[in-house]
């Protein structure tokens, strides 16, 4: 790799991982490596391995020039502002102008799975991002996220500690992955050799359903897990009544929803291909959280 490599979003988790890889794992020199962040200051450990930090803040066009000049590379990290007010797109299209501006040679995008046909609320922020990318003429790698294993965080805890996981995802199958998978096979991407302009899906190596994942879930832990499925409006009610915020409600239930009618249920090589690295098995995730799992 040539020139300098802009990672923005780079104080957060994926951002953060995805440097660590292409440091450590990939020997990408620190001095050809540019860390953006919104607060520099949480970059101080970067910058301490000889990383050089500036200021990226998608919402403010005056820093992006400074932010994106000497560029050769750029790794768009998605933000996550899904405020449902177009915000995250704005601040995406900011991003493709400010590197086209530039002169960057390369976008390297972190987007959705099948963001053309996806059911998720904010799948059409994906979608038109790719799209200002390839209309740009510049030179990309897409990288299609699949669903983190860390995701189910947000719901497994809890419904272990009841007994019961509330689901209108129905029989649809996710092949869930490692977040610090995603990060290597990026990293991976970006270290290569250019190349031609390419799209990456990046997901886990089997596609399990609700039940299946609840199975694997209550043997890790020792805690009987049953699934209770519902359609999609009962599940919206029961998050209401859950005290779940309302603007989130939607995307929430446009995950299940986007899950049930098969959106998700891909299966691809392209993490092993790119790394080299098999991505963890959802059973051995599971296994490893247990603490986490059990709160």
């Amino acid at each position: 790799m040539t020139g300098k490599l802009l990672v923005t979003g780079a104080s957060g988790q994926l951002g953060a991982a995805v440097l660590h890889h292409l440091i450590d794992s990939y020997k990408v020199p620190a001095s050809t490596i540019v860390a953006g962040s919104r607060d520099v200051a949480k970059l101080s450990d970067l910058a301490s391995r000889g990383v050089e930090t500036r200021e990226v803040d998608f919402n403010d066009a005056g820093t992006l020039a400074s932010a994106f000049a000497g560029v050769d590379r750029v790794i768009i990290i998605s933000t996550d502002a899904l405020d449902g007010e177009g915000t995250r797109l704005r601040q995406h299209l900011a991003a493709v102008a400010a590197a086209k501006s530039a002169g960057v040679g390369r976008i390297f995008y972190t987007s959705m799975p099948n963001p053309a046909e996806s059911k998720v609320t904010f799948a059409p922020d994906h979608l038109k991002t790719e799209e200002a990318i390839k209309t740009s003429g510049l030179a990309y790698t897409i990288f299609r996220n699949g669903w983190y294993m860390e995701n189910l965080f947000m719901a497994l805890p809890a419904a272990l500690a009841s007994g019961q996981w509330y689901s209108s995802a129905g029989t649809g199958k996710i092949a869930h992955i490692a977040r610090d998978d995603i990060a290597r096979a990026i990293a991976a991407g970006v270290a290569a050799p250019a190349s031609d302009s390419v799209t990456y899906t990046l997901t886990g190596p089997v596609a399990y359903t609700t039940d299946e994942i609840a199975a694997m879930a209550a043997k890790a832990t020792g805690k009987p897990l049953t699934v209770v499925h519902l359609n999609d409006e009962q599940l919206a009610q029961g998050m209401v009544g859950a005290g779940v915020p309302a603007p989130y409600i939607p995307t929430f239930v446009s995950f299940d929803a986007n899950t049930r009618e098969g959106k998700i249920s891909m299966v691809t090589s392209d993490a092993a291909t790119l790394s080299g690295a098999q991505p963890m098995s959802l059973e051995a995730f599971l296994d490893a959280s247990k603490a986490a799992l059990l709160g």
